[in-house]
Order: structure tokens, then C-alpha cells, then sequence
């Protein structure tokens, strides 16, 4: 049986980034998939029309608590979902989670698949702000009476599990905990890791939350002492919640790190990658880089917070760190620093943990039946 399936996220780049794969694979076994996304352009229109998809358009404010706007969104979706008659909706992300499962309920769609690939801000420790603490209660609720209203629920970590099952109680429904949405290990293919020159880099959204400001105090510590040693970042600036393109600046000037903005090649870039890190506090589901350098057999150095954890087997494959730990970080890099010839041995360890658990051909196969295709 053929479904109507309607792929609920935000950003189209992201969709067919993380999500492209299974996309296909939906197409190539009959089903009509419709994308939603937030930004469409004439462009990604016709690249999602290339791959058998059917784009649709709708808005989401990703940090607005504006309730009538909010409304309008939840409108938006019910009256796209009713039209379209949509027989499968698979939202991920909370925000279009919330709001495209309550309006496929009440399309009365008959299967509906929720994904949270992490609480995201709101949930994020160590935050003092008002607004986020209000964001987390209204999201909380909002948690509370429409993830019962979805069949099934997949998550990424254990983490979220627990803190969604004591805000839904037995109301929670059937949960899959998938473990990371993979990626493709032919793409990202293993390399011997090079110490001359040995490049630590950070590789993601440059936010607060992300550790960018410990990684930035880190690599301007370490260059007092080892002036040989490389920082990459790559990432698109956020002068709002994270480091501005001038802030950045101050250091690339001060040849601190190499700066070399958003890119599309990643696997390039960490092919030339000695360690990747990864000092986030953010409440993540399972960085997809973190994924990716795996994959390509790099030592990483993270932190003990939900959806870092899980991507290493400490003085294995990498270094765990806590959160928020200026001296733990630099300690961290300085180890392996003096000790190269490890390097390689945590390499070939992340590629295995890579193969085990992070193929997303395997990761794919898995939602398929969480799909009920």
C-alpha cells in the first residue's frame, strides 16, 4: 500500500542534508512525499522537485511565543494536511513536532510519527533567563498533551527519554530510541589522522551553547605555548546567541584560528582535521558533525551532557570532559597534543563506532519499520 506522506521540518538545506537518504528511499518505493519546510526558494523548489518530492511552504517562527502566531502556524499545517490527505505525517524538530502532530490529529491522519532530535535551548542547563525559563514550562505543556497524540515517538538519546516520560507520565507513546540519525559511511570515508600540522577543530552552529567561547579561550591558551598548533572553525557566525563575524575576527587576526565560515565540503575539512571537539552544553539529540568525524575516524573530545556522551567511549575514541570547563578542555587538547601517536588508535576506534552504530543506511532501515513501510 502506498502512503501520503508529509515530511514536517523547518529548514529545506537541513531536510535533504540529514534527512535526504530516507527521502529517496520513500520515493523509490512508491510513496507521494510532500516536503514541508520554512524557507523555500525557487531554487530548492526545483531540487526537491528533482528527487521525486513535492515541496510545500509554510511559516514558523522558531523562537516566537506569540500565541496568535503560533495558532496561525498550527492553521497553516491542518488546512495543508486536510487538503493534501496526507495518510502519514513524520514531523521532527520539537516545534514542528508540536504543531504538525496536533494538526495531523486533528486531520485525523491515521499514522503520525514524531521525532525530537533534542529539547534544544529551553532545556539546556545553566540558563538563568526568564523568557527561556517560561519557554521551557509553556513547551513542557505543550509536551505534556500532544506527543500522546502521535502513534510513535523516536528519540536519539536516553537523556530525553527520561525527562519526556516524567513531564507525559504513561502517557508517553510508543518509543523508539534510534541512537543518531546516521550518516553515509561511503560519503565519509576513514583517513589516516595527520599531526603535521595537528588541527583541533570545531565544527557546527557557533553558538554559546555550542562551547564556541571555550573553544576560542582554549585554543588562545594552548597557542602560548604550542604557536604550531591549528584551531579551525567552521560555522556560520550568530552575533544574537553565540560569536559575531567580528569577534571572530579578533582572533583569526591574531592568527589564533583559522575561520573559514559555513561550508557544504565538511568531509574535506575533516579529512585535514587532527581531533574534532565538541564542548557543547546545548541539549543536544546527537550532533550530526560529531557523527561525521567518527566516520572519518578522528579522535573527539567532547563533553558529558546528553547527546555528546554517547558519541564516546572515553580514552578510547576520544576524551569526555564536563560541561563548561575552561581547564578540563585545554587539559584535554594538551594530552593529545604531547601524545600523537594515540591519535590514530582513537581514530580507528571512532570508524568502528561509526560502522556499529551510526550507518545511516542501517539508521534508515530502522525508521522505515518505526514508518510502518
Amino acid at each position: 500500500m502506498t502512503e501520503r506522506i508529509a515530511v514536517i521540518g523547518k529548514e529545506v538545506k537541513v531536510m535533504l542534508g540529514f534527512r535526504g537518504e530516507l527521502l529517496k528511499e520513500l520515493v523509490t518505493r512508491g510513496h507521494t512525499v510532500y516536503a514541508f519546510a520554512t524557507d523555500y526558494t525557487e531554487e530548492s523548489k526545483q531540487l526537491i522537485r528533482s528527487l521525486g518530492l513535492i515541496p510545500i511552504s509554510y511559516r514558523l517562527n522558531n523562537y516566537g511565543l506569540n500565541p496568535i502566531a503560533e495558532l496561525i502556524t498550527i492553521f497553516q499545517l491542518w488546512r495543508r494536511i486536510k487538503r493534501l490527505n496526507i495518510t502519514l505525517t513524520y514531523c521532527y524538530f520539537a516545534k514542528p513536532v508540536l504543531y504538525g502532530t496536533f494538526a495531523a490529529w486533528l486531520a485525523r491522519v491515521p499514522h503520525r510519527v514524531a521525532k525530537i532530535e533534542g529539547l534544544g535551548r529551553p532545556f539546556t542547563r545553566y540558563h538563568k533567563s526568564k523568557k527561556l525559563h517560561f519557554a521551557r514550562q509553556v513547551q513542557s505543556l505543550l509536551f505534556k498533551w500532544i506527543l500522546p497524540k502521535a502513534h510513535e515517538l523516536v528519540l536519539l538519546n536516553k537523556d530525553d527519554w527520561q525527562d519526556l516520560k516524567r513531564i507525559c507520565g504513561n502517557r508517553l507513546p510508543n518509543t523508539v530510541l534510534l541512537g543518531g540519525i546516521g550518516v553515509c559511511l561511503e560519503h565519509f570515508q576513514q583517513s589516516p589522522v595527520p599531526t603535521k600540522p595537528l588541527v583541533f577543530s570545531f565544527i557546527g552552529r557557533l553558538l554559546n551553547e555550542k562551547g564556541i567561547r571555550y573553544f576560542l579561550s582554549a585554543a588562545e591558551r594552548i597557542k602560548k605555548d604550542y604557536p604550531e598548533v591549528e584551531f579551525w572553525v567552521l560555522g556560520q557566525a550568530d552575533p544574537v546567541h553565540g560569536v559575531s563575524r567580528q569577534e571572530l575576527n579578533t582572533f583569526v587576526n591574531r592568527n589564533i584560528i583559522r575561520y573559514f565560515g559555513q561550508v557544504d565540503n565538511v568531509a574535506d575539512f575533516l579529512h585535514k582535521t587532527s581531533v574534532f571537539v565538541m564542548p557543547s552544553y546545548y541539549r543536544e539529540g546527537l550532533p550530526r558533525s560529531s557523527q561525521e568525524a567518527l566516520a572519518v575516524g578522528r579522535p573527539i573530545i567532547t563533553t558529558d551532557n546528553p547527546g555528546c556522551r554517547e558519541t564516546v567511549v572515553n580514552n578510547e575514541n576520544g576524551l569526555l570532559v564536563q560541561p563548561r570547563d575552561s581547564d578540563a578542555l585545554i587539559t584535554a587538547m594538551q594530552h593529545c597534543i604531547d601524545k600523537p601517536e594515540y591519535l590514530q588508535a582513537m581514530g580507528d576506534a571512532s570508524r568502528r563506532l561509526a560502522v556499529k552504530h551510526f550507518d545511516v543506511t542501517q539508521v534508515n532501515q530502522r525508521m522505515l519499520k518505526v514508518l510502518g513501510l
